[in-house]
């Protein structure tokens, strides 16, 4: 084909086509900006590390005023993009205060964060300092990330919080929603493949390996068979949890207990009791207390605590 043809066969499609055009409406958030967002809040919230040069003592407050002033354009300008789209009756006042709430909000994510690279250092042995797990390990860009979003996401805002975290999750593997409620000191060792989905709450001093599910069983769909959205359809994680790589927990109405152990592969859809260690045992399912010697093995998914 000629390139008037291509041209003209495109157009073609921009009429024919629905659904995938988004022609003479809002303009949406910019993936690049938000892009550059993201980049922007890693070094708000990690002074010094992601600079191409030192950044001295002396020059934070004037380092400070101007990064903080570019994030607070960058921001106010997408966040109204997204309440315009979202038929905010007042998107540019909503868009200015959510903004200040967020970067309100900043210090108290950076105690958080803290928590999380902590947790990341004391949780691997392989680990030698705390810089090469800031530098280096994709947990942190990928929780950090969805910790801001998260604020968001409560705050109401379309697109932007998912945006948000879709960047970390481009960059790592990790698949975090921005809706997911995480407890403080969370690790994610190795990271590849994790996937939280939106409704699922997760505890403080939880640790997860790679390729960890903690998803939906099943969707509800209304009369019309269309998925029924905003309800519970994901896990709660408790205190003190360890899942272990490529175990899958799925439903709204299962819960795992404070202190438990989810051994590798397992696949979950009934609630664990605190304190238990759940794994296979050939085709079998055992679930037995932490600090109990005898086993407890399922029978076609079911067991007895």
């Amino acid at each position: 084909m000629t390139p008037d043809a291509i041209k003209q066969a495109l157009l073609e499609s921009y009429a024919r086509d629905g659904g995938i055009n988004h022609l003479d409406g809002v303009n949406l958030p910019s993936q690049d900006s938000v892009a550059e967002l993201a980049r922007d809040f890693m070094h708000v919230l990690f002074p010094g590390y992601f600079e191409a040069s030192s950044l001295a003592q002396k020059d934070v407050p004037a380092w400070l005023d101007r990064l903080l002033d570019k994030i607070d354009r960058r921001l106010t300008t997408e966040l109204e993009k997204s309440l315009r789209f979202a038929k905010d009756p007042e998107p540019t006042d909503s868009a200015r205060r959510i903004t200040t709430e967020l970067l309100t909000q900043l210090p108290e994510v950076r105690r958080i964060v803290q928590t999380d690279v902590n947790a990341a250092y004391t949780g691997d042995p392989a680990a030698r300092n705390v810089e090469e797990i800031i530098l280096a390990y994709p947990c942190v860009l990928a929780i950090s990330l969805q910790r801001i979003a998260h604020v968001l996401y409560r705050l109401g805002v379309p697109l932007l919080p998912r945006m948000l975290t879709e960047y970390g999750h481009e960059r790592t593997g990790v698949d975090l929603h921005p809706g997911a409620k995480i407890g403080n000191h969370f690790f994610i060792d190795h990271c590849v493949g994790v996937v939280i989905g939106e409704t699922a709450t997760i505890g403080n001093h939880v640790k997860l390996y790679q390729g960890v599910t903690l998803g939906a069983k099943s969707f509800e769909v209304d009369g019309a068979g269309n998925p029924v959205k905003g309800v519970k359809r994901h896990p709660d994680i408790g205190d003190n949890v360890t899942i272990y790589a490529h175990a899958t927990i799925l439903g709204g109405d299962t819960h795992i207990g404070d202190g438990c152990v989810i051994g590798g592969n397992v696949w979950l859809l009934e609630s664990v009791p605190a304190n238990s260690i759940a794994y296979y045992k050939g085709d079998d399912l055992v679930v037995r207390g932490r600090h109990k010697k005898e086993l407890l093995v399922a029978e076609a998914g079911d067991w007895v605590i």
